[in-house]
């Protein structure tokens, strides 16, 4: 049969995580363990409160139903009460939210609703990948917002020429960097943005996992930053909820009318009994957060000790789960598959994540500390076996 699809279906770019599983899995086949450090999703339960608010949601026979286009005015109102208390900043629950079937979702849809096709959108690069995704799915122009390591992988806004950029995507904590923003950058982020008229998108995935004393900063702290931008939240990496699909954007209310009008169109929202347990992880102690932040501190200590004493010098993160590093030698592709076939660990090769990453790999910290621990003693051996060779 001819290959029906269409050509924005063939414009998407290659999933390359779908072969690195496979690429993983006939390792495996072939006998061989494999350490995965290369996945981005959290590796322990949901808090058991949470899980609970479900089972009681699931026993109510309206929660059975569909629920409202837009979301439980409660959930939105537990958004505004989290955000309050969080960051200090106010909202509107009713203009000032909306409710998104995870935060990819959201992402991806988002150029579409905010962007002409031919108009510009400044990516991080590096950075996650499916913003692509969105981008093409909006026939936008995709402009690089380069992030390099000797400015933070922050936007050197001193040099950069927006050209005829209308978007901008921005993401601290950073996924794959680790690279964290302050709040003077997101000061200057609004002038910068306010400037050259742009609309500021800002995924705070990883807002809940900041490292050394480090608490990451919402966008929305900044004055005037409600007036040209957004903030995306997700429950997955604060709560363990990654399954569950349920995140929030937060901002700008035109925004935020744009996407509930797209999501008016495309599905009814999140299941009503998910809404409920988000709402309980919302209002949960702060602890929760804590605790797993600071296991993840935990996990890179002993991962970037341990690589160190290897001989791998590796920059110490401040937040998020991931640790970004310079391959010792040869570039990211030759590199991670030589760990994961001469050693068994499989990592994320930094070109999933833009051409800035070519040079770089991503591990992640979703692993146990046992698991971390292995990982680095079949590094030291690779390493050691390689020195013996070369003298």
């Amino acid at each position: 049969m001819a290959d029906r699809r269409s050509k924005l279906l063939k414009s998407l770019p290659t999933q390359h995580f779908v072969g690195l599983a496979e690429e993983v899995a006939a390792v495996e086949a072939s006998g061989k363990t494999v350490i995965r450090l290369g996945q981005g999703t959290p590796d322990l339960p949901t808090p058991a409160p949470i899980c609970e608010a479900l089972e009681r949601a699931l026993t109510d026979p309206t929660t059975h139903q569909y629920g409202p286009f837009r979301g439980q005015a409660r959930l939105k109102e537990a958004v505004a009460a989290f955000y309050q208390r969080e960051y200090g900043v106010d909202l509107d629950p009713a203009k000032e939210v909306a409710i998104l079937i995870g935060s990819k979702s959201g992402l991806i849809t988002l150029p579409q609703c905010l962007l002409e096709p031919g108009e510009g959108i400044l990516l991080p690069n590096p950075g996650y990948p499916d913003y692509i995704s969105g981008a093409r799915l909006a026939g936008a122009d995709i402009i690089d917002l380069t992030l390099k390591e000797e400015h933070g992988y922050l936007p050197d806004y001193a040099t950069l020429d927006p050209l005829h950029a209308r978007l901008m995507y921005l993401n601290y904590p950073s996924n794959p960097t680790g690279a964290v923003a302050t709040p003077a950058f997101f000061e200057e982020t609004v002038k910068f943005a306010t400037n050259h008229d742009l609309m500021v998108v800002h995924d705070f995935a990883y807002g809940s996992i900041g490292f050394d004393g480090h608490v990451p900063p919402s966008f929305l702290q900044a004055d005037g930053a409600k007036e040209i931008g957004i903030e995306v939240y997700t429950m997955s990496k604060a709560f363990n909820m990654s399954g569950w699909r349920v995140a929030f954007a937060v901002g700008n209310a035109d925004i935020i009318e744009a996407i509930n009008t797209y999501q008016d169109h495309v599905h009814v929202s999140v299941f009503s009994a998910i809404q409920e347990a988000a709402i309980v992880a919302l209002e949960s102690p702060r602890d929760i957060r804590d605790d797993l932040a600071s296991l993840y501190e935990t996990r890179r200590n002993r991962l970037i000790d341990g690589l160190r004493r290897a001989g791998w010098e590796i920059e110490a993160p401040k937040g998020s789960f991931f640790v970004w590093a310079r391959v010792p030698e040869g570039d990211a592709k030759s590199f991670s598959t030589k760990l994961l076939h001469e050693a068994g660990v499989a990592v994320t090769p930094g070109y999933f994540f833009g051409t800035e990453g070519e040079h770089h790999i991503r591990f992640g910290l979703v692993s146990s500390e046992q698991k971390i621990d292995e990982a680095v003693e079949r590094i030291e051996r690779l390493f050691a076996a390689y020195e013996e060779i070369h003298q």
